[in-house]
């Protein structure tokens, strides 16, 4: 499975996954955890930042996801790029968007 997601920054500073097919609160989908880290770091000072995301290998790819654990609410996994390795934290509407917690999420 491949999806282009789309991110942004609200005025609290607060990192939204924009998934118009949620029908949830709005709150399930701010990230939290390492992922508001990742955000800030792939979007270089800019409110909004968007990449494609891959459960099948990608020679492409920016960054990776790994799955470490799956915890209440959510899952660990460790992001790695050229520069950074560090834990982020992805809740339930990631299994909503791919029906369980990838092994691997290749982006780009």
């Amino acid at each position: 499975m491949k999806r282009l997601f789309s991110f942004e920054k609200d005025f609290d500073s607060k990192w939204y996954v924009i998934l118009p097919e949620w029908t949830g609160e709005r709150a399930d989908l701010e990230m939290v955890c390492g992922a508001d880290t990742m955000l800030d770091i792939l979007a270089q000072g800019q409110d909004f930042v968007s990449f494609h995301v891959s459960t099948d290998l990608v020679d492409t790819s920016k960054f990776t996801l790994n799955f470490k654990e799956e915890s209440a609410g959510g899952a660990s996994y460790t992001f790695q790029d050229s520069i950074y390795t560090f834990e982020v934290w992805l809740c339930y509407v990631t299994k909503f968007v791919f029906g369980d917690f990838p092994k691997n999420l290749y982006c780009y």
